[in-house]
């Protein structure tokens, strides 16, 4: 691999922190499901579908911001910047860390809300979710826009890494706070209050560094800043390297000027789209935040599915190391279509085993299976190819949509998937194995469009790849 510079590598470093918390404030409901079941719905006396109904609102909620947070975000690049985005995704990962663990606050004293203070809760959830679609979006695009063309696939990448990263912290912070209390009463009154509180710290430490880096070139160059892109390029790459990547950039902004979302044609914006919701609609966001529950069907207590959580989080990472260290060797689309192949065979195989009730250590090893291999594709690989593939003009626009796409794909996925998973009469037949059939099928699908449609971006330059959306251009892809 090239040799980086320390500055390119300090801010990606900083902008990877926004993945950081993307990981940890969506992971932080995996140790919490089970006591928001018993805080906020138990004591509502609900039928089981209404009640099953209830609880996949209240843990999916936070999606609903990371709606709102993916389609704002192409505003709010464009208005305040790469760097001032995620300098308000860092403030809303603050305010949401503390009202969450505290949803009550200042209406009734912390720690004695009850189940009436719920929609505080899913407020918070809101807010935090906002912070983590701008952040989604934000952190892969801010690193795409910094780093040089050779080693811009890794870099992004390492941001899927502190994703990664993020979950599994937050795993053992869970699981930490669960040994800390005097077991499930503890941890259904208190204990879930201190794990949303946890993320209070990165937060902080996120907004204080973002201070301290510097706008995009390429953002400055959209905004006709170009002395102030010289001095970050000149800091960025050699002097000769930034001459020719100012002129690319200028160059790209003048061929194309319209800037609207379908400049470049309808099938970019397809291929964004459809990235991103099948990243979620192959099930990693079950895995991720119901592994505790998943385990527990399986008969393991709590504080052991959440042990087995964190091994889910340790192969995760590994995995996603593999996928850094490979994505600008093998290209883009082979990590893909054997990842999602990998993913297909274990969800069947997953779903086999809790049908047939085979289950223990035949269930974790599907569960790591598949998790290896989403880490060391559709994880990093879709941010990858989502950072690159849209033209200098449209980036923010075409991120926002494809990216707010992800997050409601996400946020129906993982809303559904505890109606699917606890319906009596799918129960009865497939003892909790029915939706993982479904996912294995959304993998195969997933790598046949890969195959077929989505074009290889290894080694181009952000300004190459426009070239392939020219119309006359279209069906060589």
């Amino acid at each position: 691999m090239p040799r980086l510079n320390g500055y390119v590598i300090r801010l990606t470093l900083i902008a990877t922190l926004g993945g950081l918390l993307f990981g940890y404030d969506t992971a932080v409901i995996s140790g919490a499901v089970g006591s928001l079941r018993a805080y906020f719905i138990v004591p509502r006396h609900l039928g089981p579908d209404a009640a099953n109904f209830l609880w996949g609102m209240v843990n999916s909620s936070a999606l609903i911001g990371c709606t709102v947070g993916g389609l704002i975000g192409g505003w709010v690049s464009s208005r305040a910047g790469r760097k001032g985005g995620l300098i308000v995704a860092a403030v809303l990962f603050l305010i949401s860390a503390l009202g969450a663990a505290a949803p009550e606050f200042p209406f009734a004293p912390i720690g004695h809300g009850g189940p009436g203070y719920m929609w505080n809760f899913v407020f918070f959830r809101v807010v935090s979710g906002v912070g983590v679609g701008l952040a989604s979006m934000l952190s892969p695009m801010y690193i795409a826009e910094i780093a040089p063309a050779k080693v811009r696939g890794n870099l992004v990448a390492w941001n899927q890494f502190a994703i990664i990263f993020g979950m599994l912290v937050i795993y053992f912070v869970n699981y930490g706070i669960a040994r800390a209390g005097s077991g499930d009463i503890w941890l259904n009154t208190i204990g879930w209050r201190y794990m949303f509180l946890s993320g209070a710290v990165p937060a902080a430490v996120f907004l204080l560094l973002l201070f301290f880096v510097p706008e995009t070139p390429r953002y400055l160059m959209l905004k006709n800043h170009e002395a102030a892109a010289h001095a970050v390029l000149a800091r960025l790459t050699t002097p000769e390297e930034g001459e020719q990547e100012i002129a690319e950039i200028r160059a790209s902004f003048t061929q194309h000027h319209s800037g609207r979302l379908f400049s470049f044609g309808p099938l970019l914006i397809v291929i964004g789209i459809l990235l991103s919701v099948f990243q979620q609609f192959v099930g990693i966001n079950v895995v991720l935040y119901y592994a505790p529950e998943i385990f527990r069907n399986v008969g393991l207590d709590t504080n052991a599915s959440l042990f087995q959580t964190i091994i889910v989080g340790v192969v995760n990472l590994i995995f996603t190391v593999v996928a850094i260290v490979t994505v600008d060797h093998f290209g883009r689309k082979p990590l893909q279509i054997i990842g999602a192949l990998v993913m297909a065979a274990a969800m069947f195989a997953l779903g086999a085993a809790f049908a047939l009730q085979v289950k223990g250590i035949v269930a974790l090893l599907c569960m790591l299976f598949y998790i290896a291999g989403f880490a060391v594709s559709w994880g990093p690989v879709t941010w990858v190819l989502l950072s690159e593939i849209f033209p200098n003009q449209i980036r923010g626009q075409a991120m926002a949509v494809a990216v707010a796409a992800q997050w409601i794909a996400n946020f129906l996925v993982s809303w559904t998937f505890p109606v699917l998973n606890e319906n009596p009469a799918l129960v009865q037949h497939f003892h909790h194995g029915f939706a993982y059939w479904i996912y294995g099928l959304m993998s195969i699908l997933a790598a046949w469009f890969v195959w077929k449609i989505v074009p290889e971006t290894k080694g181009r330059s952000l300004e190459q790849m426009e070239k392939l959306w020219r119309p006359q251009n279209h069906s060589s892809i």
